[in-house]
């Protein structure tokens, strides 16, 4: 089966072509700042995105009509469980809106359908980062107004999951996982028999900092420095989102920059990566808690996981909960690829949301 995958991003819209799981080509297509700005929303990008994917597969001589499906990274919609969903037109009006907020994601299903449709096939999305599977009790947060809710990396977590359960030859739904997701922003989730339970919340100030988020922060300081006077509410922001975590310490969020200060002997930079280790293994710890214990596998993956120091220092602080396994950088195209291919050849039915 041939399939087409979308993962839009802020400045950029990754494709690729697939025959069953083989990837036949993929490509990056790139946005500069000022195409991107003549929009005013980012719904509004679709039939420019839309014209530069088609005229891409024109350029490679591929027949768009020889597709059996197309899916679309999944966006900014109400909580739901982990799966591969049809793109309806309820799915398609909160990917419009921005159901849970504007991000270049809710432009997957919106192009995945106008495709698809255009040649009478099915469109997809897959795991979107507002997969919600978490315990009631994890949602209380200490504050009423101020649930814990469920934002994450959906899409990779649950790929490595299935992944490491297809190599040992176990159902994902017979085993107990702490995956821990480490790239500019991070997330780490204790997957229970298939569900992720309870979660870090990857964006709006929970767990560990990352490359470019703060994670989370004392919240007494937080809120006397919001209402100081010397920030705006979008400056307040940019500081925990964007310039938080190693661009706040060193300037950077780019983990090879941070290794080579550290090879150079840049103390501070070898404190704030150890101080990030310490972060991560508590997190881990703390969702080792959440499965009482019985972990089978602790799963390390996304881009940091690349950097051998910094997962040595984390299997150094929690190898004696579970036995690690190590899948650096994450594949969201053939992620999302699988996810369709399940719902095509009858694996499980796709949902409806």
């Amino acid at each position: 089966m041939k399939s087409l995958i979308i993962n839009p991003g802020s400045t950029s819209t990754k494709i690729g072509v697939f025959e069953d799981e083989t990837l036949l080509f993929e490509e990056t297509l790139r946005h500069s700042t000022e195409e991107i700005a003549q929009f005013d929303k980012i719904v509004d990008q679709k039939d420019f995105r839309k014209d530069i994917i088609v005229n891409l597969l024109k350029e490679k001589d591929f027949d768009i009509k020889s597709l059996d499906f197309v899916v679309g990274r999944g966006g900014m919609l109400k909580p739901i469980p982990s799966g591969t969903y049809e793109v309806t037109p309820e799915l398609l009006h909160d990917l419009e809106i921005g159901k849970q907020g504007q991000h270049a994601s809710n432009l997957g299903g919106i192009l995945a359908k106008e495709i698809a449709d255009s040649i009478g096939v099915p469109s997809y999305i897959v795991d979107p980062t507002v997969v919600d599977e978490m315990m009631d009790i994890a949602r209380y947060s200490g504050v009423p107004e101020l649930p814990r809710n469920s934002v994450f990396h959906a899409l990779n977590q649950k790929a490595v999951a299935r992944r490491y359960a297809k190599e040992i030859g176990k159902p994902y739904e017979e085993l107990n996982l702490i995956v821990v997701h480490m790239g500019g922003g991070v997330s780490v989730g204790p997957h229970k028999q298939g569900k992720v339970i309870d979660i870090f919340n990857a964006l709006d100030g929970d767990g560990a900092f990352s490359p470019e988020r703060a994670g989370a922060v004392p919240v007494g300081a937080l809120i006397r420095m919001c209402y100081s006077g010397k920030y705006t509410e979008a400056e307040a922001m940019k500081k925990v989102l964007g310039n938080g975590g190693f661009n706040a310490y060193l300037g950077t969020n780019d983990m090879r920059d941070v290794d080579k200060m550290v090879s150079e002997g840049n103390e501070k930079a070898k404190e704030v990566r150890d101080a990030f280790v310490l972060q991560m293994s508590k997190d881990i710890g703390s969702m080792a808690c959440v499965l009482e214990g019985k972990v089978d596998q602790i799963i390390l993956t996304g881009g940091i996981a690349y950097d051998k120091d910094v997962v040595a220092g984390i299997r150094q602080r929690c190898e004696w909960i579970a036995p690690f396994t190590v899948y650096p950088g994450e594949d969201e195209l053939l992620a999302l690829c699988q996810g369709g291919l399940r719902v095509m050849k009858g694996e499980e039915a796709a949902k409806k949301y």
